[in-house]
């Protein structure tokens, strides 16, 4: 019997993967998926600054958000985490990032609202500071991360509700929040830490001064937090306790003998705290700041928008007005149909070019005609009415015209009012055209999901069609006395 070829030989399974292997794979798909975010986020802001588009008068006012988006750029460009905390003044929010950082960076002592000002500090994690085998606060594809930490005054001095608004515009920009707390939660402690919690960050409530209790009752004043107080706003991973400037009693002998008693502080109790912070910033920091700096750059880039839309519109009105009355003037000085009817067209045209220009969006004259063709179509009665106005008006103003002479000036004053009408007719569909255009050009030449019909009748619905018409027809009548 021949024997079997090593070829014949039955091979092993191949074991199944770990959880461990799973895990693993995974987080590397999470690596992947964060830095396409990432990179996403920093494209999209940096296209966002190079298309503002605003004048030297639109940007009048709005340096600040301007410069802010620039920041938050360059937070995306060198990978900056910023850490805020918040707290009652005496509740030692600077005592805790002193001992995150390991020196005294921030302004501490017993003075009602030490801190006047929001503070940072840049923390560099140091050998020392390794806790648990993180030796180091990691971000895939870009090395070591730079955090910031971000001192923030007492959320109860007494410009508090300033003070509110300072700490949840800092809550906003800020990746990872801190909430110190030295006891039992108080009420106004309660209230904002509902406030931030708003604000949708991710949130560590910080029980400091741990050491000034006996164990029991921090064990008894920790369960009542965790189990009552904020039970239905953090869970009990977000609560930590930490004493960041801890103080010991200790025996000392003098020289004759004698003994004192004197209070020293101690090494900080933070590594609870520390870790948790490692942990978060080491599993989602990448993503978290992306995500945080989008959200506020969309927040300040409505700002801009607002503020660019409220001046251009004032300028647009401006320039819809102007338009207005040149038609009305060109129509009701113009006795031949056709040219009243191709007059009408052009400025109605010209207007629509000079808006597209005011807006930012780039159209041809053929773009220009093409888009009065279709709101002309949608518009319905008001330009109907218009067409049979010229139409059938300015064959009656001619004749008018014509027999004024023979009349000796009689059929003069129906002239001028047929001329009105006419003009005052032609006056408002431009009005409303232009307006139409507006609202096609701020919502980036497009009708939007209802289409140019729903754009057309929103508009038309709410003009107030007499009152545009006896403005017309007054200031015309003005200009024709002169």
């Amino acid at each position: 019997m021949a024997r079997p070829s090593p070829t014949d030989a039955t091979q092993p399974e191949p074991l199944p993967w770990t959880p461990e292997d799973l895990d693993a794979t995974l987080l590397q798909f999470e690596d992947i998926q964060a830095e396409i975010n990432y990179q996403q986020a920093q494209q999209s802001l940096r296209h966002l600054l190079t298309r503002l588009d605003l004048t030297p008068q639109e940007q009048a006012g709005l340096e600040w958000e301007i410069e802010r988006l620039s920041q938050m750029l360059d937070r995306l460009d060198r990978t900056v985490l910023q850490i805020a905390a918040f707290g009652m003044v005496g509740r030692g929010k600077s005592s805790v990032l002193n001992a995150l950082l390991g020196e005294d960076a921030f302004t501490v002592g017993p003075l009602h609202g030490v801190t006047r000002n929001i503070g940072s500090a840049n923390w560099e994690v140091k050998p020392e500071d390794d806790i648990e085998g993180l030796q180091r606060i990691a971000i895939p594809g870009k090395g070591k991360v730079e955090i910031q930490l971000v001192d923030t005054p007492g959320i109860d001095e007494v410009d508090g509700e300033t003070r509110e608004v300072l700490a949840r515009q800092v809550a906003k920009q800020s990746d990872l929040i801190l909430f110190v707390i030295a006891g039992d939660i108080t009420k106004v402690e309660y209230e904002a830490l509902s406030q931030l919690r708003e604000v949708g960050k991710p949130m560590l409530l910080v029980f400091n001064k741990i050491d000034q209790y006996p164990e029991a009752d921090c064990e008894a004043i920790y369960a009542k937090i965790r189990d009552e107080r904020v039970k239905e706003l953090l869970s009990p991973a977000e609560i930590v306790k930490v004493a960041a400037s801890p103080l010991v009693t200790q025996r000392v002998r003098r020289p004759d003998g004698s003994t004192k008693v004197e209070r020293r502080r101690d090494k900080p109790q933070m590594e609870e705290l520390k870790v948790r912070i490692l942990e978060i910033l080491h599993r989602e920091g990448k993503s978290l700041l992306a995500l945080n700096t989008m959200l506020y750059a969309d927040e300040v880039n409505e700002q801009v928008i607002d503020r660019k839309l409220a001046i251009r519109n004032e300028t647009a009105q401006g320039i819809i007005m102007r338009g207005v009355m040149t038609k009305a003037v060109a129509v009701a000085l113009n006795p031949v149909t056709v040219l009243d009817l191709f007059t009408g067209a052009t400025v109605d045209v010209a207007l629509i070019l000079t808006l597209s220009r005011l807006y930012g969006i780039p159209m041809t004259h053929q773009g220009a005609l093409s888009l009065l063709q279709k709101i002309a179509l949608s518009m319905g009665g008001i330009s109907a009415s218009e067409l049979l106005a010229t139409l059938g008006l300015s064959g009656i103003k001619g004749l008018l015209g014509l027999t004024a002479p023979v009349t000796g000036g009689a059929t003069l004053a129906p002239y001028v009012s047929v001329a009105l009408t006419q003009a005052g007719v032609a006056g408002v569909s431009t009005y409303a055209i232009a307006h139409i255009t507006k609202t096609y050009l701020i919502q980036g030449a497009t009708w939007g999901p209802d289409g140019p019909k729903a754009v057309v009748r929103q508009i038309l619905d709410s003009l107030d069609e007499a009152s545009i018409l006896n403005r017309i027809k007054a200031e015309l009548a003005a200009k024709l006395e002169h």
